[in-house]
């Protein structure tokens, strides 16, 4: 009964984060169930896959009631992202398969998502700028010709690294859709990226269920504390500074990637 109470506090701490500075519960919850509660990596991920398909799954139905989705652009990552977890998933049955301990290898999968989303906090602005700067040749291509297979290959990348690490559909595929599409609405590109990440979660997380990788006992303590911590941190988040908030998580995520790989 302690350890699910501390999993319910945790479930409230990170879901505070969640909703204070909109990024995915993955890069935080992963890496506290590891390395505080000592979960294997495998059983980490699989259970916070179906977690962030919950807690996500109602925000589809407001951004699309209010035309936040571009659905065009969903099935496009869908096209690579869903053929990605899949295969991802047949790479880890057959490692058990053969009796090959793959804990190591989520791990490592892991700790470079971190540290990549890290990077797309820190460097967002000028990802942003670049996106936009269309006299350089290799922009201008990327708009006007590569645009459509770069938004399903930007997918598959997302579907291996959610399927291994349960990090990549929040921060990293925004900031994907930022470079890609700079002419798109924040809050069109917030609506699609979520629009994607619930189905790709639950699709790799109920993967995990079949691998026998998620802990349920656990998800539903996660939940019963991670619902309110993401309504107190929305609310809690409009009174803070994005210039403060941003460089502190971005640093913060760093600091576990790096120690994820010691």
């Amino acid at each position: 009964m302690d350890f699910q109470i501390a999993y319910t506090v945790a479930g409230f701490a990170v879901g505070f984060i969640v909703g204070l500075t909109g990024v995915g519960g993955g890069s935080l919850m992963t890496p506290v169930l590891v390395l505080l509660f000592n979960f294997k990596p495998a059983v980490a991920v699989g259970t916070d896959l179906l977690y962030a398909a919950i807690t996500k799954s109602g925000g589809i139905f407001v951004h699309h009631r209010k035309g936040n989705v571009d659905w065009r652009i969903v099935r496009l990552l869908a096209a690579g992202s869903i053929p990605a977890s899949l295969l991802s998933l047949l790479l880890l049955r057959a490692l058990e398969a053969a009796g090959v301990n793959y804990d190591r290898i989520i791990t490592l999968a892991l700790a470079v998502a971190l540290i990549l989303t890290s990077s797309v906090l820190m460097f967002r602005g000028q990802m942003e700028v670049l996106s936009r700067n269309e006299s350089l040749d290799f922009v201008r291509a990327l708009h006007r010709r590569l645009r459509t297979p770069m938004t399903v290959v930007a997918g598959a990348c997302i579907g291996f690294f959610v399927t291994l690490s349960s990090v990549g559909a929040g921060a990293l595929g925004a900031a994907i859709l930022f470079f890609l599409y700079p002419r798109m609405r924040p809050i069109t590109i917030v609506g699609t990226d979520l629009a994607h990440a619930v189905p790709i979660t639950a699709i790799a997380g109920l993967g995990h269920a079949h691998l026998g990788t998620v802990n349920y006992e656990l998800l539903a303590s996660l939940l019963l504390g991670s619902l309110p911590g993401i309504y107190l941190g929305s609310h809690t988040g409009a009174n803070l500074p994005d210039r403060i908030v941003r460089p502190i998580l971005a640093g913060m995520l760093l600091l576990i990637g790096v120690r994820m790989v010691l």
